[in-house]
């Protein structure tokens, strides 16, 4: 069974609490099927049928994880965010089974370090990520946030009122302000690309990218 879920593109799940419990729902929703793992056999018991395949073993125990299947997935994370010791001796049997793509929760940045020393080859944080990302909704006009680890961010926002009936040439956004405004919604419309013709007016919503200060900068515009 996890072979075929592997070859499929599928991934493991390893952790069952709610991060790897919605990580797993969306992977299914967009049709990629999932090896969920967890140790707790009342919790495997509970969530059994839910995703293609959920079974209970110790992710820890590389002879457990080997008869699984796992070395034939190129892709796993690891939602065990509360257990750095767990955590980090998942990462390892991982590595060993030559799995190449290690996704990890951690909670602390020392973790996500730690995890990142081990062979993990993304860390993400949650709570924190979406923390920051609330903070930067409730304190402005911006609609969504997205910040990479660059440094740069996109955002959904609305235009300010100085760039309103004018193209985007004649507003010299990238000019001024060292953002790009790539897509412009009109109300009751989709997305559309946005072009040096584009014009930008009252009720729109646009797309901004950038580095994050000049993005936060310009959204903050009235």
């Amino acid at each position: 069974m996890a072979k075929k879920i592997a070859q499929s593109g599928g991934v493991a799940v390893i952790g069952l609490g709610r991060f790897g419990k919605s990580l797993a729902d969306e992977l299914e929703r967009d049709d990629v099927q999932v090896l969920a793992i967890d140790n707790d056999p009342k919790r495997v018991q509970d969530l059994a049928g839910r995703w293609t395949h959920v079974v209970q073993a110790d992710a820890t125990d590389l002879q457990a994880m080997e008869q699984l299947g796992v070395g034939d997935f190129s892709k796993a994370v690891i939602g065990i965010g509360s257990n750095l010791e767990a955590s980090v001796l998942t990462a390892f049997v991982l590595r060993k089974l030559g799995v190449s793509d290690i996704w990890a929760k951690a909670v602390t940045m020392s973790q996500r370090e730690i995890l990142t020393q081990v062979g993990v080859t993304h860390v993400v944080r949650p709570e924190h990520e979406m923390g920051k990302r609330v903070a930067h909704l409730v304190r402005g006009r911006m609609q969504d946030y997205i910040e990479f680890d660059d440094g740069y961010a996109i955002v959904k926002t609305s235009p300010p009122r100085s760039i309103l009936g004018r193209t985007l040439a004649e507003a010299g956004i990238r000019k001024t302000y060292g953002v790009t405004i790539v897509g412009i919604k009109a109300a009751g419309k989709d997305f559309s690309y946005a072009t040096p013709a584009s014009v930008v007016n009252d009720g729109d919503l646009i797309i901004v990218s950038g580095e994050r200060r000049k993005v936060e900068f310009f959204s903050g515009q009235d």
